[in-house]
């Protein structure tokens, strides 16, 4: 199967995993690394977002958050400040390994 916008984590307990993936928009293709990242700020995220410079230095891009929904379960979301990049973790239709999480875009990118 050939995917893209999606995070591979290490293991299930995602809030402690690292990842690697993939997202592509129209104007490019971004190879990611998602690494826990731990602090005492309950408003700071679970990870943070590294992409390769064009000369093959890792750049904090953005960071990923768990956050609670209104049914009281947990999901996660992720940003690219500088992209205007905003979008929900989750599963493919009809997929069933947790680690495999799916970059879902929810909000319109900057022109």
């Amino acid at each position: 199967m050939n995917i893209t916008n999606y995070i591979q984590f290490e293991n299930d307990d995602i809030e402690t995993a690292k990842g690697s993936g993939l997202i592509s928009t129209i104007e490019r293709d971004l190879d990611i690394t998602v690494v826990p990242f731990d602090s005492s700020n309950e408003r700071a995220p679970t990870h943070r977002v590294y992409a390769k410079s064009p000369r093959g230095h890792d750049i904090e891009v953005g960071g990923i958050w768990k956050k609670t929904s209104q049914e009281n379960k947990p999901y996660y979301t992720l940003s690219i400040k500088r992209l205007g990049y905003n979008a929900n973790l989750g599963k493919y239709p009809q997929q069933d390994d947790t680690t495999l999480q799916a970059i879902i875009e929810w909000d319109e990118r900057r022109p």
